[in-house]
This record gives C-alpha cells, structure tokens and sequence, in this order.
C-alpha cells in the first residue's frame, strides 16, 4: 500500500476507524512505527493501528526525546506512516509544542496530515521521557485548556490526554487530573509511568473514559501483556520505541560484523531479500505507471 498506487484514506475516516478500533471488544494493540519502512512491517504482521512516539521519532533523527522537534517535522514522519499504510496513526505531539497557539498549530497540521489520533502530555518544556526522574508538569488548567483548543480547532481529531502526575505529583493527583482532562473532552487517557496491577485497576475504577497503556521497555512499569491490560480495563495498548530498538541493535551487529570481517555475508539469514523488499514497498505498482520502465525481474536467490 503506497499513497500513489492506491487511493489514500480522509483524515476523518482515518479518525472514525481509529474510534471503532478502541470501542471493539478486544484491547487495540498499536506498535511504534519510527518510519515508514516500520509502517509497512506492522501492517504486514496485521496489525490495524499505528504509533508514532516522540522518543522513537527524534532518536531516528540523532535527537533526544527533550521537545526539541516542531510539529511541523512531526506531521511530515505522521505523513509519510499514513502514505505507506492507509491506517490510523496515533501520534505523540509531547507538549502541543509549546502554548495554547502552538497546540492548535499542531492539531491543524495534524489533520492536514491525515493523522486520526493525538497524545498529549501535560509536562513542562523541556519535557522529558515519561519514565525518567525530573519532570515539571504545567497546571492542570493548563492542559485542560490545550485540550479544548485542539478540539475546536480539530473537532474531527481523537485526543488522548497523557498526564505524568503519578511520579511527580502522586496517584491521586494522576487521577484528579485525569477526570479533569475528560471533562475537558478528551476521547481517552493515558496515565504514564504506572508501576503496579493496583495502579492500573484503580485508574480503571475511577477514570470511565478509554484507558492506554504504555509497555515500553526499560520503564517503571512491569512487563505486562495485552490480554493482562486487557483484565485490569484497559482498551489500549502502546509498543512505542520497539521498533526503533530493534533497528538499531541490528544496525549494531551488522556494522560490527562488516567492521570485523569485511563481509556482511553471515548476516544475510537477518536481511530482508530483495524480494521481499520489493513486495512490502510495492515496488511493481510503481513500476507499472510508467510503461517506459523496464519491468524488473528478480532471480530466484533474491
């Protein structure tokens, strides 16, 4: 699936899906897509929704996850998953990028972008990765306010509200937060950094709208699997930097194997073909709209 060999999706059917998606029985499994090669790897293993995480995004840039992006280069990645994938990307905008203005720009440019869903997070600038020591939060008020402009400005968006209170603040306040950001219009809720089953369920009790979690590697929450999230009342659940992870590792060992043996020949068994590069790309459709184009056929090793 590739935006010019196939009819692209509007933003608002995009949208529509993504709310079947959370409101279908079973939990929405949505992995991290860092790029659009990750995009096309997570549609092929079938899953129906995206991710698109700050932290991954800005680390496949050379960047730390500290607010130092736009929304303009986060709507144009946002853009390129949806092109490959027709499917509805939720996407980390950290903070609104800033204010009040800068969190409507970015749900403008979102929407222009064809992104079915947002996060937003209620740290202060610079903020931080949800799951380290050191972060500021803005006043509710603040948040609440951001939360209402995007769904004036974007009424088609889903909006899921982050609060990282738990850690700063206590689960109390997490969850006073929370209430108050529904109120506000948020269509779903993510609390970060929650460290216990109890943390989980209570939230569950007292929060009505849609849950996600987050199951990031190396954090402060336990290594839960969907159908457990599932158990405690959770609706969604976020793979947000496994990707980028997994990428890099292998980057790492083939470079090293190279570096070491001025061959990369042991690692072909860890290759995509040509093949099957070719297949998830779409490669033949493009080739097909310019009959000037020798067609290419690929021998049976590729």
């Amino acid at each position: 699936m590739a935006w010019i060999v196939d009819q692209p999706c509007p933003q608002e059917e995009l949208a529509s899906k993504f709310r079947e998606l959370v409101a279908a029985p079973e939990i929405l499994r949505i992995p991290g897509a860092h790029d659009a090669m990750a995009a096309l790897a997570a549609k092929q293993a079938g899953f129906s929704a995206l991710y698109l995480s700050g932290a991954a995004y800005t680390a496949s840039r050379g960047l730390p996850d500290l607010g130092i992006v736009t929304s303009a280069e986060t709507a144009e990645r946002a853009r390129d998953l949806i092109r490959a994938t027709n499917l509805p990307v939720l996407v980390d905008i950290d903070t609104g990028f800033g204010g009040v203005l800068q969190a409507a720009r970015a749900a403008r440019e979102m929407v222009e972008a064809g992104v079915a869903a947002v996060q937003i997070e209620d740290q202060l600038l610079p903020k931080k990765c949800g799951h380290l020591n050191g972060k500021q939060l803005v006043a509710p008020e603040e948040m609440v306010q951001k939360i209402r402009v995007i769904k004036e400005v974007a009424p088609t968006l889903v909006v899921v509200a982050r609060t990282d209170a738990r850690s700063v603040e206590g689960l109390d306040s997490a969850i006073a937060r929370a209430a108050a950001y529904v109120d506000a219009g948020a269509d779903a809720i993510f609390p970060e950094a929650l460290e216990t089953e109890e943390e989980f369920r209570l939230f569950s009790k007292k929060i009505t709208a849609p849950l996600l979690a987050n199951m990031t590697e190396f954090g402060n929450t336990p290594y839960y699997s969907a159908d457990e999230f599932a158990a405690m009342g959770y609706q969604i659940v976020i793979y947000p930097v496994t990707s980028l992870r997994v990428a890099a590792k292998a980057y790492e060992r083939i470079f090293s194997l190279i570096k070491a043996q001025g061959s990369q020949k042991e690692g072909l068994s860890d290759m995509q073909t040509r093949s099957e590069l070719y297949e998830t790309i779409s490669y033949y459709k493009f080739e097909n709209l310019d009959q000037q184009i020798s067609k290419t056929v690929l021998k049976k090793n590729q």
